[in-house]
Formats: C-alpha cells, sequence, structure tokens
C-alpha cells in the first residue's frame, strides 16, 4: 500500500526504522479499509500499544522522579574501600501526583496532538465510509493511530523496552510535558529562553556515579574536568546519581550549567537553579518591565491587561460611579483594581468621560506595576 517514499517519510518522522515494514502499514491501515480489501487492520496493534504505552510511560516517570536510598558497602579485599548498593525506593512524587502525570500523558487529546505534531493522520488508510466521514479528524481515531504505531514498534523491536520507551518520548515529546513543575527553576529558565529566543533550553541527562569510573560517561559530567573546561557545576552527595548539562545559548551567556541529583528531573532542576542564579546575578532576567515596549496612557488598559494574561496579576476590574459637579455637569469616577502577591491594588481616576476616567485609572495602575516614577 505505501510506496518506498511514504515509508521513509513516516519513519522519519517517528525517527524509528522498521525492520518489517509491513507492521508500520499495518499500524496505518483502518478496519474500514481490511473489510473492503481484506488483509489484517490496525485493532490489534492498538490492544498491544496500549499496554506497552502504559509500561514504559510508568517507567519512564520512575526515572524521572524516583531513585533509590543509598546503603554502604565495605569491601575488604586488598584496599579498603567502600561502595555504595541500591536500597530502598523512593520518589519525588507521591502516588498521587504520579497518578496524576500519568493520566496527562495517556489520556486521548495528549496522543491526538502527538498525532497532529508529527502529521501522521493523513496517511491513514481508510475504506470509502472512513474517508467520506473525515474519521482522520477525529480524536478518537489518531489516539487509536498513536497506540498502533507503539504497538508496531514493540513487536518489530521484538519488546526492546528501550526502543519502545525511546519512540514514547520522542513521538510525545515528554520532556515538553514533564519537564518541569510550578514556580520551578526549570519553568524559569524555559520561559526566560522562550522569550529570548522562542525555543526551548537544551539538556541533556546522563547515569553517574561518583564513586564509580563512570566509563562511558561523558567529559562534562566529570566534576574535576568541568572546572577544568569553565563549566559551572553543581555539588555530588553520596545518593547522585544523574548528572545534567544545560546549554543556555546566548552571547551573554557563556557558560553551561551542570547540575547533579538522586533522580533526571532533580539533576534538570539543579542545572536549572545554577542557570537562574547567574541569570540573576547579571542582571538578564525577564522581568515585568521587559514586557511592555513603550508604556503610554492611550494603551494602557491594553497593556494593563497583557501583562495580567502573562501572568504577573489578575485580570483588571473597573468600577463606575456617575456624580455631578456644581454646575450639575455629570463626573464620573473610576476604580480599577488588580490582584497581585495575595495583596489587593487600587487605583482611582476622575474625568467628565466614562471612557477617560478607565483609561486614567488603568494608566495609573500600569505605572505602579511597571515601577515608573510619576510626570
Amino acid at each position: 500500500m505505501f510506496d518506498q517514499e511514504t515509508i521513509n517519510d513516516i519513519q522519519k518522522k517517528i525517527e524509528y526504522e522498521f525492520k518489517n515494514k509491513e507492521l508500520l502499514e499495518q499500524a496505518f491501515t483502518r478496519r474500514s479499509y481490511s473489510m473492503e480489501n481484506g488483509g489484517e487492520d490496525n485493532e490489534v496493534l492498538e490492544f498491544i500499544g496500549d499496554a506497552a504505552l502504559n509500561m514504559v510511560v510508568v517507567k519512564i516517570l520512575s526515572e524521572e522522579f524516583g531513585y533509590f536510598n543509598q546503603r554502604e558497602q565495605r569491601y575488604t579485599y586488598y584496599v579498603s574501600s567502600s561502595n555504595t548498593a541500591d536500597g530502598t525506593f523512593s520518589s519525588e512524587k507521591d502516588e498521587g501526583e504520579l497518578t496524576e502525570i500519568k493520566k496527562m500523558l495517556v489520556k486521548k487529546s495528549t496522543l491526538s496532538d502527538a498525532i497532529d505534531n508529527l502529521e501522521l493522520q493523513c496517511y491513514l488508510v481508510m475504506g470509502r465510509g472512513d474517508r467520506k466521514k473525515h474519521i482522520e479528524r477525529s480524536n478518537s481515531t489518531k489516539e487509536d493511530l498513536f497506540e498502533a504505531i507503539i504497538g508496531a514498534i514493540a513487536l518489530d523491536s521484538k519488546w526492546d523496552i528501550k526502543t519502545i520507551q525511546e519512540a514514547v518520548m520522542k513521538m510525545l515529546k515528554i520532556d515538553d510535558i514533564i519537564g518541569f513543575d510550578k514556580d520551578s527553576y526549570i519553568e524559569e529558565i524555559q520561559k526566560w529562553s522562550l522569550k529570548h529566543h522562542d525555543v526551548l533550553p537544551e539538556y541533556s541527562v546522563c547515569s553517574y556515579l561518583p564513586r564509580e569510573i563512570n566509563i562511558g560517561a561523558p567529559d562534562w559530567a566529570r566534576p574535576m574536568l568541568s572546572i577544568i573546561n569553565q563549566f559551572k557545576p553543581g555539588e555530588l552527595d553520596s545518593n547522585t546519581k544523574y548528572a545534567s548539562l544545560l546549554a543556555l545559548e546566548d552571547e551573554d551567556v557563556p557558560w553551561r550549567f551542570i547540575g547533579y541529583g538522586h533522580s533526571k528531573n532533580q539533576a534538570k532542576e539543579e542545572a536549572s537553579r545554577l542557570a537562574y542564579e547567574y541569570l540573576d546575578e547579571h542582571g538578564l532576567l525577564w522581568t515585568i518591565q521587559d514586557e511592555i515596549e513603550k508604556p503610554c496612557k492611550r494603551l494602557a488598559i491594553n497593556q494593563l491587561e497583557t501583562l495580567a494574561r502573562r501572568g504577573y496579576f489578575s485580570l483588571p476590574t473597573y468600577n463606575y460611579y456617575e456624580d455631578y459637579d456644581e454646575d450639575g455637569n455629570p463626573v464620573w469616577k473610576c476604580k480599577c483594581h488588580i490582584h497581585i502577591e495575595e495583596k489587593d491594588i487600587y487605583y482611582w481616576a476622575t474625568s467628565s468621560s466614562k471612557k477617560d476616567a478607565k483609561k486614567d485609572a488603568a494608566w495609573k495602575m500600569l505605572k505602579h506595576v511597571l515601577d515608573m516614577e510619576e510626570n
């Protein structure tokens, strides 16, 4: 059904090359086509892929957030030395948190979005009824396709867990989804990189055991070499299991930041903390003042709302009160209110025009949040 060019395109998108190309074609074949033309459809591959996906997602989460507590062992051979062995298992996330993350990763919309991002639905092989209904647009159809592809990879790789895990990581871009928690240093560095370069920062993570020779570990993961090469490394302890290298591409930031931790996430968080502190020390962090290029009274209402939608404070609210001057002319009072850092901030303005009163109140509030000097 697929010519070689189509097969190559799909394999390039999913970053996996099939040994058995028929499994690849089967993963994209809907039951509607098989009923009309014969042959196997992708439903059994969906079943296999669903099980494989759940298994590797749990494995990924255990590696990302979990770690073994080290217990000390002593060896008394020719030289008295100490080493460590795996002990009990702990996790930075509790069962409830892990369950919620897992649900987020395997839910229909996540898998459907992955297929959309990879633009794979256009390769579906369907019967006349499915084509007429444009079933390829359905989230359920795209979810089924994702699972079928994983099932095909599981069978093609003879259930090689590492291969299945790599495919899921790449197709779902899991690092982008679970790479940070709210208010974490990772989140702050990602925001900084997106604002400055419109790309996410690059993290490299490797296993690291400080009391062993680390055969195969990259040079940057070794503290002494890191110092010699003028990297900025973090601190190690006896529970260190992973090292993470964070690269920030900016002419003002020539450093690479190396963090160590007992889980992959902790190592990335530590590297991000070092980067955040460096940016802070050198005045390179993005601030609220950087958000609005030219604050002005004419655009104050829109500019204030822009800052609110970017998360600096709550959306502003406006309350109006009509009064009259001594000559009986209407006078409008407008109160602008925002909630920021657990505080309520209010600014008032008065004008003969309701519109101008709102604009003046917004301008006063904008100058306050931007810490602008009063004219």
